[in-house]
């Protein structure tokens, strides 16, 4: 009898989640920004949305929660209606200076007699700095742009398997690189002003199945976008997806256009995927943001571009799935030209990710200096600023290598006021050797193996130090 009873208890537990689950296929999202460990110097960030797929109005009420469901818990409560096919986002900014600890951010969505719950988990650390110190993500480029500085990878990536690529991400776990960048879905080498293309000339190859754009790199993987998320969502991983390139530097009308179906695609095909974190623009940009135009005119013309651009692309991200942020790379040289740009950009753009301060041009800005005058500009706009770390550097024949671990740690140590640091890039650069394939040279069992033992060491001590403070 009592198993009887158990049998049945799990049956009617089953059928009573089934509307949960059909809920939460809604687009109902809950967002942290960032989404893994951060210090108690940094505010978190928490985006709530949902959009309204029925055919009617909805009355919504969203509730968010630091910790379990209770009324003395409660961080933001709102109340409001949804027309059909829109959506609604909030966003709820927390300090974390008195948070140390392991958190928990639950989500309640109502309407009508339904009910919705999502959870998100946090680390908080002590800290005197922003930067946790550690590398906390990675572009992963499925092939790379240039067949010169990928020099000594580009034969190996191209052989990888569907299988190979999902080593490759748990090969990033290893590392606690849980934020995964992809690079770019689309390979198409265009420059801005130099092409005519449009969304129905487009000639680009998909790195996908793709039903806009139906030719396909020649690689090995099937779809390495799909291998990514999928293992990316078994090791509780979040993965910007890359959308681009329509060309490099692009911001015109056009290439907006063509941006919208893109990322429409890309939702309605990997949306599902609780690892789909949010949306990568692949174009970057010089962080004079007039991408080295010589007329004024143009200058201007590139400035206003970028702009608009964001504005649009992110209202319309914003629609289809609400509480994904947007994401872009600039470089770090020249800021001070964008100073009458920046404001207006940043309003409209969730995170931005600079890199290049290790090798900053003479008569520019200290890569410090850069690091600080950005950071001035996103808390200005409450823009987030994150570290796109280059853990590379040149050849003379500009092929790319490994970078000597003693530099990264450097930079790690130099530039503490980013509330993430990601790195350019895992594959080519870094290798488990315990994967079965190698991409790239030698060195790169070499640099994983060096900073595996970094992050070890890291972790010990600041459990050691934890220990000691309680």
């Amino acid at each position: 009898m009592n198993k009887l009873r158990k049998f049945l208890l799990s049956w009617m537990l089953i059928l009573i989640m089934v509307p949960f689950a059909v809920i939460a296929q809604e687009g109902i999202s809950l967002t942290l920004i960032p989404p893994t460990t951060i210090t108690n110097q940094v505010d978190l960030d928490i985006r709530a949305g949902l959009r309204n797929e029925e055919g009617t109005a909805k009355i919504v009420e969203l509730s968010v929660y630091l910790g379990k469901e209770r009324p003395e818990n409660l961080l933001h409560y709102s109340k409001k209606e949804v027309m059909p096919q829109t959506a609604y986002e909030i966003k709820h900014i927390l300090s974390t200076k008195n948070l140390v600890g392991n958190q928990k951010i639950t989500l309640v969505v109502k309407y009508g007699n339904k009910k919705y719950r999502k959870v998100r988990d946090i680390e908080v650390i002590a800290s005197l700095q922003r930067s946790t110190g550690l590398i906390d993500g990675a572009w992963a480029g499925i092939y790379h742009w240039s067949e010169t500085e990928g020099k000594h990878w580009n034969n190996d990536i191209k052989q990888m398997t569907d299988e190979q690529w999902r080593e490759m991400v748990r090969a990033m776990h290893k590392l606690k690189m849980d934020i995964v960048v992809v690079q770019e879905v689309f390979r198409n080498e265009e420059y801005v002003g130099k092409h005519e293309t449009t969304v129905d000339s487009y000639k680009g190859k998909a790195f996908y199945p793709s039903v806009l754009y139906p030719e396909q790199v020649p690689i090995t993987a099937k779809d390495p976008v799909e291998a990514i998320l999928d293992e990316a969502d078994k090791q509780g991983m979040h993965v910007f997806v890359g959308v681009g390139m329509f060309a490099w530097f692009d911001f015109t009308k056009e290439s907006l256009l063509w941006h919208k179906k893109v990322a429409q695609e890309l939702w309605e095909k990997y949306g599902h995927h609780p690892s789909f974190y949010g949306f990568y623009v692949s174009e970057e940009s010089g962080g004079n943001l007039d991408n080295w135009e010589h007329s004024e005119v143009m200058r201007m013309q590139r400035k206003k571009e970028i702009v608009d651009f964001f504005r649009e692309f992110k209202a319309y991200c914003n629609q289809i799935a609400p509480a994904k942020p947007v994401m872009l790379a600039t470089n770090s040289m020249q800021v001070p030209v964008g100073l009458d740009t920046y404001p207006a950009l940043l309003q409209n753009l969730d995170i931005l990710c600079p890199f290049g301060f290790a090798r900053m041009p003479e008569g520019d800005l200290t890569g410090k200096e850069a690091a600080d005058l950005l950071q001035s500009l996103c808390n200005q706009a409450g823009a987030h600023l994150w570290f796109d770390l280059e853990t590379f550097l040149f050849n003379e024949d500009q092929s790319l290598y490994p970078r000597p671990m003693e530099e990264i740690v450097r930079d790690l140590n130099l530039f503490q006021n980013f509330e993430k640091i990601l790195c350019y890039q895992f594959p080519g650069v870094f290798n488990d050797p315990k994967m079965s394939i190698r991409i790239g040279e030698e060195r790169t069992l070499d640099l994983f193996t060096a900073y595996q033992r970094y992050l070890e060491k890291t972790m010990k001590d600041r459990l050691s130090k934890d220990k000691r403070i309680r």
